[in-house]
């Protein structure tokens, strides 16, 4: 598979995106699940969002993943107004499949219908402000396989009318992953992936299928920055002071787990070669993981987004570099 260090393909769709992507759900804001817990990254300021997608656009990142649901629509509402009249230059992907109240920033349900598939698809292009979306993204990583098989083949619908390009699902369930793949247009599977968190069933369907594997939480969700320290409270409003079952490294009690900082703490070195920071060392284990990858750390500034995108001038980690992590790591 071609690839280099600053470009890749998206799967088997054509479309050519950056190799490191920008994932935008702590753009959206603070937000809150029905019962009042938080499920946003804290408070933004959305002028600074803006300087920080456009930095990303200067220096080469191409691609930018959000949903609708992210700060119940805000995300999408940042993220169009940041692009403007870039929005020709750049592959946008969204998602679909959570239902909120925009006014009152909560999630309120779900909906797997394809009668909701068009009206969520309408108000993203909306509040994006575009006329397509480039990967369009299943958000219900537990859905029923035959029911997504009717959603994929309404993607295949919107795909003809021209509303959007490819699409995906967004699972960590490799066996709920091959029934988007069976798509002509499916062109990627959204799912974790990060040095602490392999995903091996994942890449290896990415490689038979031909898609692109999209990687959220590529930084742990800040584990791997190197900003977190033990007995340091995340402030309220951010999902990990009070992170929900699904979301390991921290604890009830609103910090990180010192087990998982122990573990960055012993790949530092490995990561840190070749004058990387230690978010640029996690993302490019992961290039060196698979070519088909394309991480999407998430931001909330302007340097943020340029040390994420430093990292792509630095390239992957090498083949002895990807055995010592799982040396280090026993696996």
């Amino acid at each position: 598979m071609e690839t280099n260090t600053y470009t890749r393909p998206l799967g088997r769709s054509g479309i050519q995106v950056s190799a490191l992507g920008f994932g935008c759900w702590a753009i959206g804001g603070e937000w809150n699940s029905a019962d009042g817990q938080p499920l946003g990254w804290g408070r933004v300021d959305d002028e600074e969002s803006v300087r920080a997608v456009r930095r990303a656009l200067d220096l080469g990142v191409t691609f930018f993943d959000t949903a609708d649901v992210y700060g119940a629509g805000h995300s999408e509402r940042v993220l169009g107004r940041a692009l403007g009249r870039r929005r020709a230059d750049v592959v946008v992907a969204t998602k679909w499949g959570n239902v909120f109240d925009e006014r009152t920033r909560t999630l309120t349900g779900q909906d797997d219908t394809p009668a909701h598939a068009r009206r969520a698809l309408t108000a993203s292009l909306d509040r994006l402000g575009t006329d397509h979306v480039d990967l369009y993204q299943l958000h219900l990583s537990d859905a029923d396989p035959e029911r997504a098989a009717e959603l994929r083949d309404m993607c295949e619908e919107f795909v003809r009318e021209g509303l959007i390009r490819a699409y995906a699902w967004s699972t960590d369930d490799p066996e709920r992953a091959a029934v988007f793949a069976k798509g002509a247009h499916c062109t990627a599977v959204q799912h974790r992936l990060n040095i602490l968190q392999d995903a091996p069933e994942l890449l290896a369907l990415c490689e038979e299928s031909n898609l692109a594997s999209v990687n959220r939480s590529p930084l742990a969700m800040g584990l791997l920055t190197g900003k977190h320290t033990p007995g340091r409270a995340l402030a309220a409003g951010d999902i990990r002071s009070t992170p929900p079952a699904w979301l390991p490294g921290f604890t009830a009690d609103g910090g990180a787990d010192p087990e998982w900082l122990g573990r960055v703490e012993a790949l530092r070195e490995i990561l840190t070669s070749g004058g990387r920071t230690l978010a640029q060392g996690a993302l490019a284990w992961i290039w060196a993981r698979s070519p088909r990858t394309v991480p999407i750390p998430g931001f909330r500034s302007v340097a943020q987004a340029e040390e994420n995108a430093g990292a792509l001038a630095k390239g992957p980690l090498t083949a002895d570099q990807l055995a010592e992590v799982d040396r280090v790591l026993g696996r």
